[in-house]
Formats: structure tokens, sequence, C-alpha cells
């Protein structure tokens, strides 16, 4: 493996591996989460399983949906499956919830933007796009306008998620609000130089 393609794996893997950490911050703030997150914790609310083992899942089960749509998963989409879920379990695992607003304020804020971080090693990496995100431009490939598409999945995850139990609160807008900004300004320092290397104006991901 060359030394370019070392430097990418590593950014990959960093990237979910904080992902997952910033998922279980946001979780541990308890002042709600992004859209996919209020569906996985509804779902563990319900079913009693752990929310990085539905993490994973539901990550499977989109990533069914890619074979219709003619996506091709990179190293990138597989390792998204594996990874995020265990490291949010991890993370839930070791840091306890906290009853102090300020630290829950806290908790939020620094899961957010560890999120952007996150994020940008991840696009940065560019070895395959998550199960979310290839669900959206596969449909936008199929000749959907891709904002229209993406607002329209987000919402009625948000919902489903919601209805099942979901956290949502002031923390599911703040993160609407601020992961694009973040991630557009790590995004061109943090992306690993390639001669196709484009990081301008990268559409941030949904979580996980």
């Amino acid at each position: 493996m060359s030394s370019k393609m070392s430097a990418r794996v590593v950014r990959l893997l960093a990237g979910l591996t904080l992902f997952g950490v910033s998922v279980a911050l946001m979780v541990r703030a308890d002042l709600g989460l992004a859209s996919w997150d209020v569906l996985h914790q509804g779902l563990a609310a319900r079913t009693g399983l752990p929310m990085g083992v539905l993490v994973n899942a539901v990550a499977l089960l989109v990533l069914l949906l890619w074979v219709p749509l003619r996506q091709r998963p990179g190293i990138g989409t597989a390792a998204n499956v594996a990874l995020v879920g265990l490291a949010l379990d991890a993370t839930l695992a070791l840091v306890p919830p906290l009853d102090p607003l300020a630290g829950r304020i806290g908790l939020l804020v620094a899961g957010i933007l560890l999120n952007g971080l996150a994020t940008a090693l991840y696009l940065g990496a560019r070895l395959g796009p998550g199960p979310r995100d290839g669900l959206m431009t596969g449909l936008a490939a199929r000749g959907l306008p891709l904002g229209p598409v993406r607002t329209l999945i987000e919402v009625t995850v948000l919902a489903v998620g919601w209805l099942l139990g979901g956290a949502v609160g002031p923390g599911t807008l703040l993160y609407a609000v601020g992961i694009g900004p973040i991630v557009a300004w790590f995004v061109p320092r943090l992306t690993v130089p390639t001669p196709a290397a484009t990081p301008t104006g990268v559409t941030p991901p949904c979580p996980a």
C-alpha cells in the first residue's frame, strides 16, 4: 500500500471512529440529536438493542437499497457500516450521563464540533460514500433533484424516529444549522491531496 493510500485509510478510520464518538456525546447531552440518530435512538428505545448495533444495522439495510440504484460501495462504505456503531457503543459505555445543564450543553457543542471534524476526515479520505449518502446520490442520479430528496429523507427519518421515542430538541436544530459551516471549514484543511481532489463545495453527509 502506498504512503498516500495509507494516509487516506488512516483518515477514513479516524473519521468514522470519531463520528461514532461524537454521536455518543450528543446522546449523553440529551438535548436532541441529528435526524438519523433520532431514528437510531427511537429504535433502540423500542427494541432494547444497543444504539450502536442499530446504527450499523440501519446502515446495512440502507446499503441494500443501493442494489436497484446500481450504486457501487467502496472501502469507506464497508468501514462505515462496521465502525461507527462500535465506536458509539464503546463511548456510551465510558461516558456516563450528566445532570447539570451546563455540562450537557458542553457535551452537545463538543459533539457537534467533533462530528464536523470527523465528517471532514471521512470525506477527505475519498474512499467511498456512506450508505445514507449513497442512497441520496443514487436517487439524484435517477433524475430526482438532490436537495428535495435529501430534505424528504431527513424529515421522514426525523419524524419516524420522534414517533419511536428518539430525542428531538434544541440540539437537533443546532446540529442542522451548524454542521454545514463546520464541515465546510474543515474539509479543505483535512482532505488528502489527490489528482482529482475538489474539496470545496462538498455537501456534508448525514450522521453515520
